[in-house]
């Protein structure tokens, strides 16, 4: 891994007063000096590129939105950062062994209430812990028309912003935030027998 180059008491000083006068462009240059850092964080926490790539963006978005809150008093910009980056990359962590746990428990009652074991899945999802629940969330997809679906797949699979999808599939932004919130709708609908699961 690449270590980003250490920052002076002079560059961190400007680049604090940049940030705190909503300056993006600080923004900008701080993530390329150290996103490897905090992604080094949380990837040694999480041991997944992807979760910590998510982690990483996470981290900078509360730095933008909380820089005011960093006093250089009380310590130096970089320790702060990556002490965030740890923090949201455990935040991940338990959140993923919390649904473990919830996948645990469902597969179990769905296999209490059948009598049967689930039926095995499919093999490019038998290593996705909790498949029963995702079986779940796609069968209910499913029953989406297909506009509605491909805004909520562009949204929460692929990570977009309304604008972003009304740029990708030409459509108006208010059409694009009607559809995805009557899929939404449907999907809470869809998905009530799962609340106490997901709890």
């Amino acid at each position: 891994m690449t270590h980003p180059k250490r920052l002076s008491q002079e560059d961190e000083r400007s680049l604090v007063r940049r940030l705190k006068a909503r300056d993006e462009r600080a923004l900008g240059e701080l993530y390329d000096l150290l996103a490897p850092w905090a992604l080094g964080v949380a990837f040694r926490i999480l041991q997944d590129q992807d979760e910590a790539e998510e982690v990483v963006g996470d981290v900078f978005v509360q730095v933008w939105a909380r820089i005011d809150q960093h006093d250089s008093r009380r310590g130096p910009l970089v320790p702060w950062i990556l002490s965030i980056a740890r923090n949201r990359a455990l935040d991940a962590l338990r959140r993923r062994r919390r649904w473990w746990r919830k996948a645990a428990r469902w597969e179990q009652a769905t296999t209490a209430e059948l009598g049967d074991p689930a039926p095995e899945p499919p093999p490019h999802e038998a290593a996705v812990q909790g498949w029963p629940l995702h079986r779940q969330v796609h069968a209910a997809l499913a029953t989406l028309p297909e506009e509605q679906r491909r805004v909520v797949l562009l949204a929460y699979f692929d990570g977009l912003t309304h604008s972003e999808i009304a740029r990708r599939t030409g459509q108006p932004l208010g059409t694009v935030k009607t559809r995805l919130r009557i899929a939404q709708q449907k999907l809470a609908e869809a998905l009530q027998h799962l609340k106490d699961w997901m709890e």
